[in-house]
């Protein structure tokens, strides 16, 4: 089959590779029919990700038709339309018991990488690295899908792929991060107005957001989540942030903040950031922190900051003092997506949402090189690429 590979920073190829076989009886194999290249995924394409080896099959954005099951598996059957979610949940152990999947104890192999690393292992994530179980991703014909009978979720055969294939990640992934902060009257940041952020925005309406400000400094984005998310924006080559910020609540600062960047913040015209950068290209850090030091200084006293933007090991200069004074919550992770399929699910199919309404390119599988060096450069006014083998 063809398959998009990793073969070293900034070099992605669609190559040729065996077909996923069945394992064990909890596995199931799909046809993918749409895949989707994710912000997360420039992490690994920009390199800063560890223990990814050359011939990674990269994505974990995807859907498609169940194919093969195995013995054990009893709730999809051949024919099945399905979306999966980016974490492998064994659905048993305590973890999953307490709805918390992507921090499962049994789905991911290379548990002890992330003991070494991280004191404790995720779960396994599809395409993320070995760290991460080292899983074949679904930027692929086919794929093989472990505890299929935990995972996927069917999906109506008359829904188009484009409107439920979010499901995958990036939509519950932004509820999560609003439901993680936003409480009914409050006003809500979010930095960044790249995919997760845009769910971010649509999901802090649905929890009854009183005002939602989005900051970014991409044109494009903008003016997305003004006219899909119903957002404020600030740009902030423009503007200094915090103090807009202030000036618009009244010198109180945002109920909740929500950094939707993560690890490779932008390089704006502050100093922290530029710092930030030349760290990074030193190889010094894997992260630009400089969204999370924004918001912590933003968010009001006895606020909350929500962080699914994804960070890699340790990040330097954190205004901790600052967070500890003000008594700020920090909630974050991996998200639990099968805790959200099917109420997001719902919302999709009773027109709530069309989580459609942020694709900007769509192409073959055989283009993604070029997909993923658009989207990294941000060009072509490129903010979701959605591929379809």
């Amino acid at each position: 089959m063809k398959a998009l590979c990793w073969h070293g920073k900034n070099d992605v190829r669609v190559d040729s590779v065996p077909d996923p076989k069945i394992i064990n009886d909890r596995d199931a194999i799909i046809r993918i029919t749409a895949t989707a290249i994710c912000g997360s995924d420039l992490h690994l394409y920009n390199g800063i990700v560890p223990t990814l080896e050359s011939g990674d099959i990269l994505g974990h954005e995807f859907m498609g038709e169940v194919m093969e099951v195995g013995r054990g598996v009893k709730k999809l059957k051949v024919g099945d339309k399905v979306v999966v979610p980016f974490t492998i949940a064994c659905g048993h152990c305590y973890f999953c018991k307490n709805k918390l999947f992507s921090l499962c104890d049994n789905s991911n192999p290379n548990m002890e990488m992330g003991r070494k690393l991280m004191g404790h292992a995720t779960a396994g994530l599809f395409g993320y690295s070995h760290m991460c179980g080292g899983f074949s991703g679904g930027q692929a014909e086919f794929v093989r899908v472990p505890y299929a009978d935990v995972g996927p979720i069917k999906v109506p055969d008359r829904i188009d792929d484009e409107k439920v294939l979010f499901l995958s990640d990036i939509f519950p992934t932004g509820y999560m991060a609003a439901e993680n902060c936003v409480k009914r009257g409050d006003t809500v940041a979010v930095w960044g107005c790249g995919p997760v952020a845009q769910f971010a925005i649509q999901s802090a309406w649905m929890l009854g957001a009183e005002r939602v400000i989005a900051i970014d400094c991409v044109p494009e984005r903008l003016a997305l989540a003004k006219k899909y998310g119903g957002a404020e924006t600030i740009n902030f080559e423009e503007n200094d942030v915090y103090e807009i910020l202030m000036a618009m609540t009244g010198g109180r600062g945002p109920d909740c903040c929500i950094d939707a960047v993560g690890a490779e913040a932008h390089s704006g015209p502050t100093f922290d950031a530029m710092l930030d950068k030349a760290k990074q290209v030193a190889h010094l850090t894997a992260n630009r922190p400089h969204v999370l030091r924004e918001a912590i200084k933003c968010c009001r006293k006895g606020g909350i900051v929500s962080v699914p933007g994804v960070y890699l090991g340790n990040v330097d200069t954190i205004p901790f003092g600052a967070a500890m004074n003000k008594g700020l919550t920090f909630k974050m992770g991996q998200t639990h997506v099968q805790h959200y399929l099917k109420k997001l699910l719902t919302k999709i199919l009773d027109g709530k949402i069309n989580p459609a309404g942020i694709i900007t390119h769509r192409m073959k599988l055989k283009d993604a090189p070029k997909g993923y060096k658009t989207f990294c450069d941000k060009k072509d006014g490129c903010i979701k690429v959605v591929m379809t083998p």
